[in-house]
Parts: C-alpha cells; structure tokens; sequence
C-alpha cells in the first residue's frame, strides 16, 4: 500500500474521542497523538485522497475500526488500478492525428493578423524561458496568457474577452460528431472556455447531485467539467467512458482525479479514452509533456520551454 501521507490535501483534521473534529495543519494531523503507557491503539489516519482531505484518528475503538476500514477500501481501490491496467483499460491518448493537435491561428485570421500572433507566442515564449527565478510571479502570468492564447482568448486588462482564434472549438465539434450520440465529458480551464463553447454547442456544465445523477442515466451527450470541481468525489464513471481536454492543466493532482472521474470503480466501459486538444507551438505542448512524466513543476515547464526554443532555433 502507498504512503497517504506523501499526498497533498487541501484539508487536514484532527477527530476527537468523541467522533467529532477539527481543522489543524498538516504537520499536526501527521503527528502522533500522545497515549497512556497502557493504550492499546495504534495511530490510524483516514485518507480521502478524492476530497483532498487527511484526518488523524483518536487511538481508541473509534479511531481503529475507521482506519481498518479506510486502508482497506484504499487497498481495494489500489487493486482494482492494477488489475484495470494490466486489461489495458486506461488509455492515455495524446492523438496528434485526426484534429487533436492544431496549428493557430485559424484560416479565418488575415495574414498580418497571423504574424502578430505568431509574434507574441513567440515572445512570451522567449520571455518565460529567460526570467530568472526571483521573477516566478511574472513567469506564472506569462504561462496563464500562453496558455489562454493556445485556446483561442485572452482577457484584457479591462477582464473583457479578447477572441483570437476557434481551432479548439472545430476540433471539439469534430470530436463530439465523432462519438455518434455517445456520452463525452469535456474538461476545461478558463471561464471564457466555458462561455464560448456554451455558445457554441448544446452543453450542459456537472455542478449539482442532479446533474451528476442525469449525467449517470445516460441523459446527457454532452458536458463540461472544471478540473478544480472534480476531484471532490465525484462519481461519473457510469454515465460515459471518453473524457476530452479543451484546456490543460499543469497540475498533475487534478489532472488525474479528473480523469478518475471515469476510470474508476464501477466502470463498465473495458477502455476508459482520455484525449487532449493541444495547440502546437504553445505551451500547451511543454504542459501535455509535463503531465506524461508527472513533473509539473514551474521550473520543469521552464526547462521544457528553454528546451523547445532550442530545438527551433
């Protein structure tokens, strides 16, 4: 069984004797709560790695039949991981075949439109590979712009919606005709994502039990997904079995608990396909390569960004 204890929650809780608990911090809730010499308990912890929470179990019946219980549902889960994967039934699909991996702009931006683009993708590339560390603040806006622009918006100074290009908006609409009225789970990142394939297709956002519960009864096609709403123990796995990545995210965290929204427990599906929407020659490619060695730190994308920019030198 893995080690809980390396994961990162956004909770952490200590329970009382009484069942009852309170909010602590991590290095208290791993620690291990003082007993009598004649305590028969161990120290048990409950992990709930799909709602980000840790919590430190009293040494008494209580704490001990929650903690038995909790690694015993964890080990399951690990189990079925395995098994699910020895049968092949996760595929981590990086298609750059059949529209996934697209060139911006788009035909319907002018020639000198282009070159602008071109031009600043350019830059805030050249930018991010050469700050040095004390400016990481500024480095991190210049991968959220990038990342905006490989979308096809960016939000101007005044927050309004700048539209720069539709690539990833044809290639969904290709994808979702694809899937011949099955069910698709779309994945996105930015509020204007959102809004704009809104615009674009009939499409329904999961935020509440009753769409959770329409989504599972097969009644809707087509919906969308946060990543940062998706980890909190959703259960989608019956409603479809193909999740696809409008927009990336760089953290490895959420992009795998999003993904087990689907490949998980109760799945009937025997593949489980995961694709992503990447633009070339943006950050999304350093994102997607990021993600597949599960590095995903800011000094790893830099790397990767300086890497890219030699190679096209």
């Amino acid at each position: 069984m893995k080690n809980y204890q390396k994961l990162s929650y956004h909770e952490y809780r200590i329970m009382l004797s009484d069942g009852s608990s309170i909010v602590t911090t991590r290095q208290e809730c791993f620690s291990i709560e003082p007993a009598s010499e004649d305590c028969l308990f161990k120290q048990r912890w409950y992990y709930s790695p799909d709602q980000y929470m840790a919590v430190r179990l009293p040494r008494n019946e209580l704490g001990e039949r929650l903690g038995k219980d909790n690694a015993a549902d964890l080990k399951a889960q690990e189990r079925l991981i395995a098994r699910n994967r020895e049968r092949n039934t996760e595929i981590d699909a990086y298609i750059t075949d059949g529209g996934i991996s697209l060139d911006i702009p788009d035909q319907n931006n002018s020639v000198e439109d282009t070159a602008i683009m071109k031009a600043e993708l350019n830059a805030i590339h050249k930018a991010i590979s050469e700050l040095p560390d004390e400016l990481k603040d500024l480095c991190k806006a210049l991968i959220h712009k990038e990342k905006q622009m490989a979308n096809g918006a960016v939000y101007s100074d005044d927050e309004s919606v700048m539209e720069i290009h539709d690539r990833k908006l044809d290639a969904l609409e290709d994808i979702i005709e694809s899937m011949n009225g099955r069910p698709l789970l779309v994945a996105y990142w930015f509020k204007h994502d959102l809004e704009r394939i809104r615009k674009r297709f009939e499409i329904r956002e999961i935020k509440s039990s009753r769409d959770i519960s329409e989504w599972n009864s097969g009644k809707i096609p087509v919906a969308l997904i946060h990543p940062a709403s998706a980890g909190h123990g959703l259960n989608l796995q019956s409603g479809g079995s193909t999740l696809v990545w409008f927009g990336l995210t760089w953290s490895l965290e959420l992009y795998q608990q999003t993904n087990a929204r689907l490949w998980r427990q109760g799945q009937t599906a025997d593949t489980v396909v995961i694709q992503h929407i990447i633009a070339k020659g943006t950050i999304d490619e350093q994102i997607m390569k990021a993600l597949k060695t599960k590095d995903t730190t800011q000094a790893a994308l830099i790397a990767a960004v300086k890497a890219d920019l030699e190679v096209h030198k």
